[in-house]
């Protein structure tokens, strides 16, 4: 390869360093060589090869996540950067920084059926922050500079809140090979290894009369809550709580947020709304006058109905950035950082002597414990090796600074329902951004290669969709613990209307696949358990997680009893509630 091309990459490359970038997740392929080869020569990046494009970018995805940090992605032209798709996207939607680097053939050989050439100018549309068609590599001062400005401003926009995936094609000409013994192959730009371009972090805040009112409604409420969505700020369990224990609000806690496991006071936190908000009497009473959302939209299908039916409700929205509100009743949106807007209208509020007696909150408190009461009844009730004590055994066993990553469908709700509130550091996660069940194993790696400690519960459909991510568990060694709760088929259509359709239901919504997993385990290094009771499943579980490496542990249920042993426990639930007092409306 020629001066140019050399000089021009590795300004890039170097840049994506100097602006902090860390990792990058490379998938092999011929027209990306000279990325690929000076990332690898780079000694500040750690290069992560994964051979399958829909499974490396998911395996960023997670990496970026644990890791609160942008991370790459680089592949060849074609349809390997169309693999990207559905992770960019998760990224996009859920708020994750990454930088998406594709090679592409260069101009001349666009639209005239060169081989391994497809359309990737904004390939990626709307899923995207920021999209760079990048030059035909040179290095003259100008373009140099050009490099650095545009992998500094990848870094920064990837970055900037609300945080989310770039894209940058670059177009290139044979021959692919750097020159790596040139003696400025990372060197041209600025000096002393200062970023070309400095960005603070800089987070919205409210104005002072802004916050003043704000202030003056929740004075002026006093039936409100607090609901905290799927939100990655540690610090804002602390400032929520205190928050809301000052107004007597209670405090919804998604399983996704920081509040539902952790050191923080736990006292005004209410986790069994998704079941106890299913009651039709306990939803109609518990009307309140103001609700405060925090975050993304929570997991809870009850909770949104619950917001649907008090839609006189002032319902105030606090996010970042963007424009998250499905039920379409939000009277304000409040651009600022949750955190710290809860610590300022705290002082604000103790500062005017504001606080109430508590009696709105009492209510939630007991109709939260009597809820859970009758769920830890109900289930050890339950017969078999029902879907939902799979949570509720590892709120037992999971040990401090553990990741519980929760598949989509079934498995979040399930997770959302019976996993309990409680002091341990368990740091829960999962992909609710786009909510597909697609690349969910090398997401959760991501955050074994982050050095988390990683247990992932996921069905057996998501299990196949993403068998190939196994391989990053195998050439990497990394551990991770895989709790495939094995149906044989889509199980949350066993809820849905979907299941009255007798005739077409088994071919089109339940699906079954007949497979055996252990083979797959096998294949990739890793140990199979199949357990048969819980008891087996609590000796399982530690083993797996002391063993290291990989570890599939498989729970068989039935789909059909599944639901109605829900069900069964719903009732249950019913039948305790409906002695309560409950708040007359108002």
């Amino acid at each position: 390869m020629a001066e140019g091309p050399t000089l021009y990459l590795g300004a890039f490359i170097d840049e994506l360093t100097r602006s902090g970038l860390r990792h990058i997740v490379i998938s092999p392929g011929s027209r990306s060589t000279p990325l690929a080869v000076l990332a690898a020569e780079h000694p500040e990046l750690r290069v992560w090869m994964h051979v399958d494009e829909r499974s490396a970018a998911f395996f960023a995805l997670g990496l970026a996540k644990a890791r609160r940090e942008p991370v790459a992605l680089l592949c060849t032209s074609g349809t390997a950067a169309a693999n990207y798709a559905p992770a960019v996207a998760e990224a996009y939607v859920a708020r994750v920084p990454l930088v998406v680097l594709t090679a592409d053939r260069p101009h001349e050989l666009r639209d005239v059926g060169a081989p391994q050439t497809i359309q990737q100018i904004g390939m990626y549309g709307d899923h995207v922050k920021w999209f760079m068609e990048m030059p035909i590599p040179e290095s003259d001062e100008h373009m140099l500079r050009h490099a650095r400005f545009c992998a500094s401003r990848a870094v920064i926009e990837a970055n900037r809140k609300p945080s989310g995936p770039v894209h940058l094609n670059f177009p290139l000409r044979e021959p692919l090979l750097p020159d790596l013994e040139h003696p400025q192959l990372f060197g041209s730009g600025r000096s002393q290894g200062q970023a070309y371009v400095a960005a603070p972090d800089a987070h919205a805040r409210l104005d002072r009369a802004s916050l003043e009112r704000l202030a003056d409604q929740l004075a002026a409420s006093e039936r409100g809550i607090i609901i905290c969505g799927p939100i990655d700020e540690p610090a804002l369990a602390e400032a929520a709580t205190e928050l809301a224990a000052l107004i007597g609000y209670p405090l919804l806690a998604d399983p996704l947020s920081p509040l539902r496991c952790g050191t923080h006071r736990r006292d005004v936190v209410v986790d069994a709304y998704d079941a106890f908000l299913r009651d039709e009497r306990a939803a109609s009473a518990l009307k309140p006058d103001l609700i405060i959302r925090l975050g993304a939209m929570p997991v809870s299908k009850p909770l949104l109905q619950y917001i649907n039916r008090h839609r006189t409700s002032r319902l105030i929205v606090v996010d970042e950035g963007g424009w998250r509100d499905p039920t379409l009743l939000a009277s304000d949106m409040v651009f600022a950082a949750a955190g710290e807007l809860c610590r300022s209208l705290t002082k604000l509020l103790a500062e005017r002597g504001e606080k109430r007696d508590g009696a709105w909150l009492r209510c939630w408190q007991h109709l939260n414990s009597e809820t859970r009461l009758a769920l830890e009844q109900g289930i050890e009730q339950a017969e078999g090796l029902f879907e939902g004590r799979i949570f509720t055994e590892l709120r037992q066993l999971l040990p401090d600074n553990t990741v519980l990553f929760a598949g989509n469908s079934m498995p979040i709700r399930d997770l959302d329902t019976f996993f309990a509130s409680g002091d341990k550091r368990i740091r829960i996660a999962g992909n609710r951004g786009a909510n597909g069940i697609d690349g969910l194993i090398s997401t959760a790696l991501g955050y074994s290669a982050a050095g988390e400690r990683t247990v992932l519960v996921l069905g057996d459909l998501s299990f196949y969709h993403d068998m190939n991510g196994l391989l990053a568990s195998k050439l990497h060694r990394l551990p991770i613990t895989i709790i495939v709760v094995n149906n044989d088929g889509g199980g949350i259509f066993s809820f849905l209307p979907q299941a009255s359709l007798k005739r077409h239901y088994e071919e089109l919504f339940g699906t079954p696949l007949g497979l055996d997993y252990a083979h797959a385990a096998a294949m990739y290094g890793g140990k199979f358990t199949r357990v048969d009771s819980w008891k087996a499943f609590r000796a399982a579980v530690p083993q797996a997680m002391d063993e290291g490496g990989l570890q599939v542990i498989e729970v068989r249920t039935e789909r059909w009893s599944n639901v109605e042993q829900h069900r069964r426990i719903w009732k249950q639930m019913y039948d305790r509630l409906a002695g309560l007092e409950l708040p007359a409306s108002h």
